[in-house]
């Protein structure tokens, strides 16, 4: 996934910063001449004071006001042009964070095994993905804004302050740094209940997606209310848990200032005394007015550093949350085509933990051309065993095709190496035409003929270029079975691992496919999944899984040693296949060896 600003080591907040290094010296350049000019404003404000009392004073006339007048608007045009660019650079840096680290995050998620991700709360997933990301990276923008917009305004400000009155200054600058030390020790209350409000926004989030993929269900068992009930609870828990992390970053800004306005006082008093000429040092009217209205920005400045401190610190949880998934993902190509060659299955075994073992000590070999049926009882295996090949799960023992172990090619390698079509073909809402050839130039026709649904698609109201919604919802489900087949067909692998494609076809329809599937495999290896037997006599080899046990053999052999398994095939072919998963269940494996 290539980047316009490569982030080398995206597990570092500070490789965001460098990546973007040309814009941040853009908003350095505009951000000095902008904080810079900020001070011209107290300065003309006790120039205006003070020119205001000399024309009271017959000392001046208004044309001297009229020139101080056109000054401030040129200086402040100068200020609010730099202003315009420095904040359209921090955004732009912003954007860029916000894009870059949403671009790693998805990297990373879509390289992640479906195992892993289920094994994760979705509505987690999705916070990361989108409400951390957004949470850090503006976080990130906030500090680069303060940094002038605050920093260096403080500073301006301070130096004025102290070329005016350094003793008033000191005293004046007592307090606020009280605002920032109650911010930062506010920072564990804000971590806590933003980690908490994140929490709670996930839990909503698959909340959401749970009411809205399966309203059709709730509202056919009469379960909505209850349903309703369930999601109102969690919008009543984000609505708490988000007011808890809010109000410290939302309230506290008018206390900071309060704190910071303290210093008024003593200004007020020390600074009289300086005009009345028995002070620290002699003040005219102009001085006294520049040095309220510098302290006056300093306060308020102070009050936004000691808000900023708990914006970064809410960034800091969500980046906490989203670290460990920010990881570079290199761009593979294949180098070379992935040839047939044989597959060597040994001693292969699948747990999903120590104490769960769903099979052991399946071995066989496959040469291109041959297509192994795969069949047992329900929760036998199966379909573990279609994904111990794309490497879902961790295995035991060894998965060689050619010279390789599946497990030690890199992703890209095993996807050319393997094809696989599950019980979900997973469609998308597109055409037909594009659900198959998913962007590959290549005539759809031939491949709907294949898998014996080119005549339905011609009778739909635009053919292939049908629209068939999200997930197939607008197909049969023999239809979307084809349809996904037909999209494995559209892009060979030398191993194909078909689990149960003709589930939802009639016997006709399934042995035509399979006449087909015949024919467009011959130079490929394919595991057939199924619990439909029918084909079996046709296939080289198969694999029978019961009770955590595998026997594999012809056919014949089969029908011959394991009574299960030819029980199972003489049931189906009488025509009661209602039997099939109750038999499998009531045999034992030790009459299939």
């Amino acid at each position: 996934m290539k980047q316009k600003n490569m982030v080398k080591q995206p597990d570092k907040l500070s490789s965001y910063f460098k990546a973007e290094w040309s814009i941040l010296f853009a908003v350095t350049i505009t951000g000095v001449i902008y904080n810079i000019g900020l001070l011209a404003e107290p300065w003309f404000e006790g120039k205006f004071a003070q020119c205001l009392f000399e024309i009271f004073s017959k000392t001046k006339n208004f044309s001297d006001m009229l020139k101080l007048v056109f000054a401030y608007v040129a200086a402040i045009a100068v200020v609010q042009l730099a202003r315009y660019m420095k904040r359209f650079y921090v955004r732009r840096f912003g954007n860029h964070i916000n894009r870059n680290m949403k671009q790693i995050l998805y990297g990373t998620l879509i390289h992640h095994s479906k195992a892993e991700l289920e094994s994760e709360n979705i509505g987690n997933i999705i916070t990361k993905a989108i409400s951390d990301v957004d949470a850090c990276a503006e976080g990130m923008r906030k500090f680069t804004t303060e940094v002038f917009d605050t920093g260096v305004a403080l500073a301006g400000y301070a130096v004025l302050l102290f070329t005016y009155d350094w003793r008033l200054t000191l005293i004046s600058l007592i307090f606020p740094p009280i605002s920032y030390y109650i911010a930062e020790k506010l920072k564990v209350i804000v971590q806590r209940s933003g980690a908490a409000a994140q929490e709670s926004r996930g839990r909503l989030n698959a909340a959401t997606l749970d009411r809205v993929s399966n309203a059709s269900t709730y509202r056919v068992f009469g379960c909505e209310m209850q349903r309703n009930n369930a999601y109102e609870d969690h919008l009543t828990d984000y609505e708490k848990s988000a007011v808890k992390a809010n109000i410290w970053i939302a309230a506290m800004p008018p206390v900071y200032q309060i704190i910071s306005m303290v210093s008024m006082l003593f200004i007020i008093y020390f600074g009289s005394r300086n005009v009345l000429g028995n002070g620290w040092t002699s003040w005219n009217i102009a001085a006294f007015t520049t040095f309220i209205s510098c302290f006056t920005k300093l306060a308020v400045k102070s009050s936004k550093a000691a808000k900023l401190f708990n914006a970064v610190q809410k960034a800091e949880v969500s980046w906490k949350r989203i670290k460990p998934l920010m990881k570079l993902v290199p761009d593979e190509t294949a180098e070379n085509k992935i040839s047939p060659n044989t597959l060597e299955v040994q001693n292969l075994g699948v747990s999903y933990s120590e104490n769960a073992q769903i099979f052991s000590g399946l071995s066989f070999t496959a040469k291109p051309g041959e297509i192994i049926g795969v069949t047992g009882a329900v929760a036998c295996g199966k379909t573990t065993l279609g994904q111990a090949f794309l490497c879902e799960h961790p295995y035991q023992g060894s998965i060689r095709f050619g010279n390789n172990e599946i497990s030690e090619l890199s992703e890209v390698q095993r996807s050319e190496t393997v094809g696989y079509l599950g019980h979900d073909p997973e469609l998308l809402s597109d055409t037909v035409q594009n659900n198959i050839l998913l962007g590959k130039n290549k005539d759809v026709q031939p491949l709907l003929k294949a898998v014996c649904i080119d005549k339905e698609i011609s009778k739909m109201p635009d053919g292939i270029n049908t629209v068939i919604g999200s997930g197939g919802i607008r197909l049969s489900g023999g239809q979307q079975a084809r349809i996904g087949l037909a999209r494995t067909l559209a892009h060979p692998r030398p191993l194909l691992i078909l689990d149960d494609p003709f589930s939802a076809l009639d016997k006709h329809t399934e042995m035509e496919v399979f006449q087909h599937l015949r024919e467009l495999t011959k130079d490929n290896i394919v595991i057939l999944i199924s619990h439909r037997l029918y084909l079996f006599p046709q296939l080289d080899k198969i694999i029978w899984m019961e009770n955590g046990k595998t026997a594999v053999g012809t056919h014949s052999r089969l029908m011959d040693r394991c009574s299960v398994y030819a029980s199972l095939y003489n049931l189906q072919e009488g025509g009661n296949d209602f039997e099939n998963e109750k038999i499998g269940t009531n045999t034992s494996y030790s009459e299939c060896v």
